[in-house]
Order: C-alpha cells, then structure tokens, then sequence
C-alpha cells in the first residue's frame, strides 16, 4: 500500500534519509513544503527523523527497505507511489586496499549504491514525466571524479550514478523532468569515519569537511522551482577539492 498524505503538498522520497546528508536533505525538503517519505533501514532513526520533521510542523513517513535488494526496492517503489520528487542519496561506502575488497562486497556497493537508484528511477520517472514535471537529485561523491587511494570500486559505483543521471536527463527532462547530481566533498557524517574525513578535508581548497546541511541546501535547491532551468548539471559542493 503507498505511503499517502492529505494530498496538498507534493510528496518527496528521500532514500538514506535517517542520518547524514539524507537526514539533513529530508528536514529541509519538509522545511520546503513537502511531504517527505523517510526511507532507511532503522526504524528507530526512521522514528526519530520523521518526530523532528513533524514537531517542525512538516509531515513524513518512514518506509523501509535494503536498498541491496532489488526485490525490496521494487516494492519500495510500489509503496511509495506517485513522488514529485526522488533524491537517490542512501548507499554505502567501503576504503581500503583494492586488494583486501572481497567480491560479495565489491557486489554490495554496486547493487545498492548503483542499482537501487536504477530501479527507483525506472519505476518513478515515468509517472513524473506522463504528469509532465519531476526532479531528480542523485548524490554523487568527489571519489566519483578524482583518484582517491583506497577509493576505486566506492568511486565506480559514483561515476556509474552521475553516467546515468546524464542519461535519465536525456530520457526525461524532454518530458519535463529535472535530472541532476551533486557531488559532496568530504562530509563529517559519522564519528566512525572522522579520521577519514578529516585526511580529506585537508585536501580541499577551504581546507575543511562539510556538515550535511552545507550540501542538503544544495539539493533542496535543485528540487526545487528556483532551479527550473538545470538539468543534466553536476553540481560539486566539495570546498573546491575538484576545481584544481
């Protein structure tokens, strides 16, 4: 059964959405006037994301599914329904040496980070353009455009979602639907990964990491109206880490 508001805003799905930068592009989707379906796979997140979303006087679901699973995203997309807008945000990452990467995850990253943003895409996008108007944002990463070491199957799965946001745009922005990338820099998202994030920042022309909401600003704008005439656009918001 798909996830269903009053009907009176348009309705956001926002994958990944109960941490990070998905936590931070749901809160202002809802700050924006939209009906934002939380997915992500903890319910208790799920909870929490949605309680803070509503208490802001915005409305949310939480659905869930392993994006992993193209048998759960599939009925993802049955769920969720008609979406005026799909943010392909939920993913994982894996750094290290290519030679301690096993195959069963080297299969992991791609099934969720390339695959599962396939198949919503198939399964979303052409409702959007039979109505005539849609936006797509795909999170793309600055691993997807540059060598980082230890990055090279995490990078791939990147590159292979702005590739196919160039061409979903081709597909359907003749049809009036929006299709674009942003491609974060280093984003402190997770304690586990401040050391990381941390090597990386040191990298970028503003010699820092990003918090999430410095790139969710990005993405609500590209869902939005105010970005009506950007399609096919890959948008770095990387401190300048691209640029030289």
């Amino acid at each position: 059964m798909a996830a269903q508001f009053d009907g009176q805003a348009p309705v956001a799905l926002v994958t990944g959405a109960t941490s990070g930068i998905g936590r931070a592009v749901a809160l202002n989707l809802a700050r924006d006037g939209f009906d934002v379906i939380v997915h992500g796979r903890d319910a208790a997140r799920g909870a929490a994301t949605v309680t803070e979303i509503e208490a802001k006087g915005g409305h949310a679901r939480f659905v869930s599914a392993d994006l992993a699973d193209a048998d759960a995203v599939s009925a993802l997309a049955e769920q969720v329904g008609d979406v005026e807008v799909l943010i392909n945000n939920g993913g994982i990452s894996w750094f290290g040496p290519s030679a301690e990467l096993d195959t069963d995850t080297f299969d992991h990253l791609f099934d969720s980070n390339v695959r599962a943003a396939y198949q919503l895409v198939a399964a979303l996008a052409p409702g959007m353009a039979k109505r005539g108007h849609g936006s797509i944002v795909s999170i793309d990463s600055m691993a997807g455009h540059i060598g980082i070491a230890g990055g090279a199957a995490y990078g791939a799965t990147k590159a292979a979602l702005t590739a196919m946001s160039r061409a979903w745009a081709a597909e359907f922005s003749p049809s009036g639907v929006r299709v674009n990338t942003v491609a974060p820099g280093p984003v402190f998202t997770a304690e586990s990964k401040r050391e990381l994030i941390e090597s990386l920042a040191s990298t970028t022309l503003l010699n820092r990491g990003a918090q999430p909401e410095e790139i969710s600003e990005v993405v609500a704008f590209l869902a939005s109206d105010k970005a009506s005439y950007i399609t096919g656009a890959v948008i770095a918001v990387d401190g300048g880490r691209t640029a030289v």
